[in-house]
């Protein structure tokens, strides 16, 4: 055989045959595995360099998700038909990769190391997401590069009250949940999650589940590293020295407290500048060989500093309480043309967000591998560099920036109206305007208030908080509404958004291996208690509800639904109905497939007015409707007169005004803009109109007489109604 160290081994995932394969593909890579999961199969490759990168302070890892059209059989619709930029749901997979296993890699590393899962062949009901996932951690595991892994991710569902693991399409439609946890063989890893109001009980029972389920796919791989993993390489450590670090910890570490300990973060890092030059001045000659290193033991002081303060004495920073909150502030309608505006402040932490509601045609197409298609409902997460005091340049949204956005679109999606209760598209732009930590979570507290303020009949409030964690050994504690110094120290970052019956949305990030279950259900209690407060103190004495009006620079939107036989009557030939419709109505018309009709226009009953013409143009007018119609014909018996595009009916002579009328002539002429009144519709569908009873009921004119005016219409059964002979 040629490929001689050709593998394959298989075990079964939620009732799934889930396989890995080695030894065929991408032999150059450090590391490589074919992951196929029913018929989905992603590549997973691991790449390592052989030296350290010079002159950076981090780990340098690059984690690629890469959608494949062909996977799912389509051609890429951009211009040149080929992938271009990662998608965002394709970033946000990438991240979801990211953070389970990026905290397993030796912290002080520094070789470039590059994965990459390539998504081959999509089947719907086995997710690609977490196929790569698994297929990744197997790749690294079995690579000679430095880990401390193996981890695996499942999806979780919560169907007809049942939790699922790794749902199908068909469930995946209808659950309540929509779940990602990855987990070590003993401790959670990381956690992403939407969900319907779902109780801290509930979540924490699925999350549980999801663990379970992962320890077991961890065997699987560990079996394989077992059997075919390479022997894991050395590599340079990129730490100071402890007598760099000691050193610079004696002289300073009173200096750096004092400068540590205010709410302020711009009276903070000015009172570090002076402790950065004195400890350069003093150690730079001393320690010429690892000058390029004291920044680095000065962050390992504040760290080790804010760290011995939590854990030791229950102190915070800014002198808060460990379940203390910042100062809070909700306010709404701070722009004056936008169609909803609200900001919220939590300390140093201010998020201003912008709601644009648009027609059904807004709506964002996606381009990728799953289902959706489209989406109504858009947020946007901006982080501007003066946002923290800094002068870079804007270069667009990065992964952090569309991660963000997604989590608070996630929060909130539960709360949206459908588009039968509210046909808009909406936009959500979230502009953090300053930043000492969840910035995200803020942005869902001013999205909330921008949504209520811009009249969106949101089904309740959410609001969003953060947890944090220092652990020791067996020793943790948690504090909420950490500021950017406890993220930057912390081990933590628990995200939870909800309302006050449920969560919404979870995001998780860790820089240890993984969580316990205690630490889980103490993060819930205290998220959940932060938010009610938030709600109840700050954001519903803002506004309690949103408003039952949109503002006046906001489209007004009105939508039906016709039969789909009916849609080319609404267009008419080469649009044109549907063009007059738009310019008699200073409206715009979008018409879909399924023959729902959404009519948007600034003015209300122009609005309103064009819903009746579509209707009309598609059913039978109602008896006793009123229409402004415009004259067509002109009969000796009476006038033509078309209600619709298309849908014309007879005003007698006898109904065309309150007096009575010799010639019809006397009354209208072809081209006059009339109001009728539907009296009568036939057994063969004819319409006879009357201007009579509309001038009666809508102007409250009173008629001289009730005598009928002459010509009466013809009655020869032999003529159609504009007079001509016919045979029958």
């Amino acid at each position: 055989m040629f490929f001689k160290n050709f593998k394959v081994w298989e075990t079964e995932l939620a009732g799934r045959k889930l396989t890995l394969e080695t030894g065929k593909m991408a032999g150059l890579a450090n590391a490589a595995v074919m992951a196929r999961y029913g018929e989905t199969e992603v590549l997973c490759t691991v790449t390592a360099s052989a030296k350290p990168r010079e002159g950076v302070d981090f780990f340098p890892l690059s984690v690629d998700y890469e959608e494949k059209m062909y996977s799912v059989g389509r051609i890429p619709g951009s211009f040149q038909r080929r992938e271009g930029r990662a998608s965002e749901k394709a970033i946000l997979t990438s991240r979801c990769i990211d953070r389970p296993i990026r905290p397993l890699f030796p912290k002080d590393l520094r070789n470039d190391c590059s994965v990459v899962a390539t998504v081959m062949s999509v089947d719907p009901d086995c997710s690609p997401e977490i196929t790569a996932m698994i297929g990744v951690s197997a790749a690294i595991a079995i690579s000679d590069i430095p880990w401390d892994g193996p981890v695996s991710g499942v999806n979780v569902g919560l169907v007809d009250g049942k939790i699922v693991i790794n749902p199908n399409l068909e469930e995946r439609a209808k659950t309540d949940l929509v779940l990602t946890v990855a987990s070590t063989a003993d401790l959670v890893a990381m956690i992403e999650a939407g969900a319907n109001e779902i109780s801290n009980e509930d979540m924490f029972d699925a999350i549980m589940l999801a663990h379970e389920t992962n320890k077991e796919v961890v065997e699987f791989i560990k079996g394989i590293q077992k059997e075919v993993g390479k022997e894991k390489v050395s590599f340079q450590s990129n730490d100071p020295s402890e007598e760099l670090y000691n050193a610079i910890k004696d002289f300073a570490i009173e200096d750096v407290k004092a400068a540590l300990d205010t709410d302020d973060k711009r009276i903070r890092d000015e009172r570090l500048k002076p402790i950065y030059d004195a400890v350069h001045e003093k150690f730079d000659e001393e320690f010429a060989d690892e000058a390029e290193k004291i920044d680095d033991c000065l962050y390992k002081l504040q760290k080790y500093i804010v760290r011995r303060w939590l854990l030791d004495e229950n102190k915070r920073v800014d002198g808060r309480g460990i379940n203390d909150m910042r100062p809070l502030d909700a306010q709404v309608d701070l722009l004056s043309r936008v169609h909803g505006s609200g900001m919220f402040t939590r300390g140093q932490t201010q998020v201003l967000t912008v709601t644009t509601l648009g027609t059904m045609s807004d709506a964002q197409m996606l381009d990728g591998l799953d289902e959706e298609v489209s989406k109504r409902y858009i947020h946007h997460y901006n982080f501007p560099s003066y946002s923290v005091g800094e002068t870079k340049p804007s270069r667009g949204p990065g992964r952090r920036e569309i991660g963000h956005g997604a989590l608070a679109e996630r929060a909130l999606v539960p709360v949206i109206p459908s588009v039968e209760e509210f046909p808009y598209t909406i936009r959500l732009v979230s502009e953090v305007l300053s930043s000492n930590g969840s910035t995200s979570q803020a942005s869902i507290c001013g999205s909330t208030l921008s949504l209520m303020a811009a009249g969106v009949p949101i089904k309740a409030p959410v609001a969003g908080i953060s947890c944090g964690l220092v652990t020791e050994g067996d020793r943790f504690m948690t504090m909420v509404d950490i500021q950017g110094l406890e993220d930057f120290f912390g081990d933590m970052d628990f995200k939870v958004a909800g309302t006050k019956k449920g969560i919404t949305a979870i995001q998780m990030d860790l820089k240890i291996h993984g969580l316990t279950p205690e630490i889980i259900k103490e993060a819930f209690e205290k998220t959940y208690e932060a938010r009610c407060k938030i709600l109840d103190e700050v954001m519903i004495p803002c506004i309690a509800e949103p408003r039952a009006e949109l503002s006046k620079y906001a489209p007004k939107m009105l939508s039906t639904k016709i039969d789909v036989e009916k849609i080319g009557d609404v267009i008419g030939k080469q649009g044109k109905v549907i063009q007059k419709i738009c310019a008699e109505c200073d409206c715009k018309v979008d018409v879909n497939e399924d023959g729902s009709i959404f009519v948007s226009a600034l003015d209300l009953d122009n609005a309103k007015r064009a819903i009746t013409i579509i209707e009309t143009i598609a059913n039978d007018p109602e008896v006793g409707s009123i229409f402004r119609g415009v004259v067509t014909r002109l009969m000796s018996f009476g006038a033509f007169v078309e209600i619709a595009p298309g849908k014309e009916g007879l005003c007698h002579i006898s109904k065309l005004d309150v007096k009575r009328t010799e010639k019809v002539e006397d009354c209208v002429n072809v081209g006059d803009e009339v109001i009728v009144k539907v009296i009568e519709i036939d057994d063969q569908g004819r319409i006879n109109l009357s201007r009579r009873d509309a001038l009666i009921e809508i102007e409250g004119l009173v008629p001289e007489d009730d005598g009928e005016s002459a010509p009466r219409r013809p009655r020869n059964n032999n003529r159609d109604r504009g007079g001509r002979r016919h045979r029958d």
